[in-house]
């Protein structure tokens, strides 16, 4: 083993592969400013240059772009509330409330420093704990993701807790909204009305740009006085406090670590899920719940934290079993097939110098990403000098290219526009929009995993809890929906009775 790590620390080291890493990490950083440039955008469009690329290149771009795209989509969430990435929408309304209150710097601290964090946490697992690690997640069946799905989507209510009948009722919108086209079991056209563009459903970047970008713009051409408040001074001392966040929140940073990258072990999930539940997990079990949505930091710690360690996560099953963990690790299963990288258990054995070579360029990523993200956040502070009457044309712009770009379609940008005056409508209204984002993410995955095992157990609803980690699962979901409904009525209860005690005061 050491003959076969000192032979990567050859491979890895040299100026060509260093140098691929510095270009990817600056490309990755400002795909994932761009609303609706993807991180996955951002791998595919990089896939035909790794054609010209020998094998350890070729990953170390891949790997350096996905990681500095799913930490650069928190910065247009957090200057200008309008996420860079799926992952970034989780939480894009705690960072903003941050920004608002004066402390961009703050914000953009804690999603470099725990990104990176998070981001070590997934590699370390993955070098040490690989093969035990994929071997866990192989005994998810249907019935497994069934549940897990069910869990994340209980996040809706802890992130709209405030307003939790609003939320969830945006959640069964979002979930309506999932089950448009033909992407089903089934592969029968839904809720199309006879539209060719509709078949292949609603596009996830199109809404989740609409609803959080045009719905900004519109919000700022009806009342421009009132946007100024996003507007704060420069950005300044990003690491200043961060050893005392990360004293004062241990257990939120290894529980997001942990759970990112046991989430992005889990073929199909990614760090889009694992930043959803992990905001939704911070909320429940923190002593101060109330904090959240007014800019506080315990949920950006560790949501921050579990969206880069679920990369590390994702690749566990892609090198193990070649099944890819998300759509990133989907891309570079081919790259590897193409550099004759072959995944699988026999990769350990014939080429192990290659697996610890990734493994290397993992560490090494999470590392450059310091200097890199802390350069492009003071750059990012320019953004707060620009007249908002300048930036906002500018922002939509980006968002119609972003939209158009998924799948070189009009139709998409119309959905993008369409969504965008939806949200507008929702959130003057008190309605929050992120539970809508999440039903569209896991909805067809709630779909698929529930109609799979219902054909495996002939209809009986028993075949859901006959396994013991779908039990378990199952009697987590049920405990902590009931603890919500019990939560809110006592809350409600509390209320009631200080009523008389505050009309007599």
């Amino acid at each position: 083993m050491l003959d076969a790590y000192l032979t990567a620390i050859g491979m890895v080291f040299t100026p060509y592969v260093l140098g691929v890493m510095l270009l990817s990490g600056i490309y990755g950083l400002v795909i994932g400013c761009i609303p609706g440039l993807s991180a996955t955008m951002a791998i595919a469009l990089l896939v035909p240059l790794t054609f010209f690329m020998p094998p350890i290149p070729a990953i170390a771009a891949i790997v350096t772009t996905s990681a500095m795209a799913i930490f650069s989509g928190d910065i247009p969430g957090c200057l200008l509330r309008i996420p860079g990435t799926p992952a970034s929408a989780a939480y894009v309304d705690e960072a903003y409330e941050m920004n608002r209150n004066g402390h961009p710097e703050r914000a953009l601290g804690i999603g470099l420093v725990f990104s990176v964090i998070g981001g070590l946490f997934g590699a370390i697992v993955l070098m040490i704990a690989a093969p035990a690690l994929a071997d866990f997640a192989m005994q998810f069946s249907t019935v497994e993701f069934f549940w897990l799905v069910l869990l994340g989507l209980g996040g809706a209510v802890f992130i709209g807790a405030r307003r939790p009948i609003k939320a969830v009722l945006m959640l069964f919108v979002g979930l309506a909204i999932s089950l448009v086209g033909m992407q089903n079991p089934a592969g029968l056209p839904r809720f199309t009305f006879g539209s060719i563009d509709l078949l292949s459903g609603f596009s996830l970047i199109p809404v989740m740009v609409g609803m959080f970008a045009v719905s900004e713009v519109l919000r700022s051409i009806i009342r421009p006085q009132a946007k100024a408040e996003g507007k704060v001074g420069g950005i300044d001392g990003i690491f200043h406090g961060m050893w005392g966040l990360t004293k004062k929140y241990p257990w939120p940073l290894a529980r997001g670590s942990i759970l990112g990258t046991i989430i992005g072990a889990l073929p199909g999930a990614g760090a889009d899920i694992a930043a959803w539940m992990s905001y939704a997990m911070s909320k429940r079990f923190s002593k101060e719940p109330e904090k959240f949505g007014t800019g506080h930091p315990e949920g950006l710690v560790e949501a921050g934290a579990s969206n880069n360690s679920a990369l590390g996560g994702t690749w566990i099953p892609a090198l193990v079993f070649g099944i890819p963990g998300d759509s990133i690790t989907a891309i570079a299963i081919g790259v590897l097939y193409m550099k004759n990288l072959n995944p699988g258990p026999t990769i350990f054995i014939h080429a192990p110098q290659n697996v610890y070579a990734i493994f290397l360029i993992f560490l090494l990523a999470n590392l450059l990403m310091i200097p890199l993200g802390w350069a492009i956040i003071k750059l990012a502070r320019h953004v707060l000098k620009v007249p908002r009457n300048v930036l906002m044309p500018i922002i939509l712009l980006f968002a119609m290219v972003g939209a158009y770009a998924i799948n070189n379609n009009l139709f998409d940008v119309l959905i993008m526009l369409a969504f965008g005056l939806f949200g507008f409508v929702l959130e003057e209204n008190e309605f929050p929009v992120a539970p809508i984002i999440l039903g569209i993410v896991l909805g067809p995955m709630l779909e698929a995993n529930f109609v799979a095992s219902m054909i495996k157990a002939d209809g009986s609803f028993l075949g859901f809890v006959n396994r013991p980690i779908a039990a378990v699962l199952a009697a987590i979901t049920a405990g902590i929906v009931l603890w919500s409904i019990a939560s809110a009525l006592l809350r409600k209860r509390g209320a009631e009775s200080k009523e008389p005690l505050s009309e007599h005061l």
